[in-house]
């Protein structure tokens, strides 16, 4: 994407599985809340990043880290009029677990206890596995990446609480992201999902929103990209995506795609698969 001195290149080195990076300077650009399924690995280089985060909002400068578990909801936009540019990956959560199992004292499901550090050497090595992916370095850029990854998860990791259903309001809120997962492309009303699991309409939203931090229908939104991100990866064309996750067409799917991935349908496509 490009436009208003906004540019941005998210892409998956194919040596490097488990890993997706994108570079990119925002200036209006803004996403809306949402939440990945692997973690978040960024260090700003130039501008502010206002990231909001469920404990409240966090800013981060040029040389910052910021840091952000799976599933954890959050939006990000420009903290000063300039923008802010960083260099951003996206480790799996295998990879996470793979480089956590190396350190003797990580136990458990290994995350991050801080969300913005000040961290030089991480900001140094985030960079460099750019650097190195860029230049098809994967022997590089995969070392780089392994030691980025150990020295964060030493000077700011700890085992992430377990994720548990408490009370009934957990326990429909989980019955509802099961039905919507299923009908991704075609979901009931929130009267027709409430009355199916013996609830309220208003009673569900807040439920729902107390388990994932996400109403259902942004809920909703996040997951379709999802699904629309592993088809185009797999090669489908973005109409074929749009209307196989349940947007009513191409530039629905554009919408929504840009706003939380950071690029069009199209360029994440092309860096993927070539065409």
């Amino acid at each position: 994407m490009s436009g208003n001195g906004e540019w941005a290149r998210h892409w998956q080195p194919p040596e490097l599985p488990g890993l997706d990076l994108l570079k990119a300077h925002y200036v209006r650009h803004a996403f809306p809340r949402h939440a990945h399924d692997g973690y978040v690995v960024a260090t700003v280089t130039g501008g502010i990043e206002e990231v909001g985060l469920p404990t409240g909002p966090v800013r981060a400068s040029a040389g910052d880290v910021v840091l952000i578990n799976p599933e954890v909801p959050h939006t990000a936009k420009a903290g000063s009029s300039d923008g802010w540019a960083y260099h951003t990956l996206y480790p799996a959560r295998d990879l996470i677990a793979d480089v956590a199992r190396e350190l003797s004292t990580l136990h458990g499901t290994p995350g991050f206890t801080a969300d913005v550090v000040a961290d030089a050497q991480a900001a140094r090595l985030i960079k460099e596995v750019h650097r190195a992916a860029e230049e098809g370095n994967a022997l590089a850029a995969d070392s780089l990446l392994r030691v980025a990854l150990a020295g964060l998860l030493r000077r700011h990791g700890g085992t992430l609480p377990a994720r548990t259903v408490r009370g009934a309001g957990a326990a429909t809120a989980a019955r509802a992201r099961a039905v919507l997962e299923e009908r991704l492309a075609e979901p009931p009303s929130l009267e027709r999902l409430a009355a199916s699991l013996d609830t309220s309409p208003f009673a569900l939203l807040r439920a729902f929103k107390d388990a994932y931090g996400l109403p259902p229908h942004a809920w909703l939104t996040d997951a379709r990209v999802r699904r629309a991100r592993a088809l185009l990866e797999s090669g489908a064309p973005v109409a074929e995506a749009a209307v196989a996750v349940g947007f009513t067409d191409q530039p629905h799917l554009n919408r929504h795609f840009t706003r939380i991935v950071g690029v069009p349908p199209g360029a994440y496509r092309r860096e993927r698969t070539g065409r």
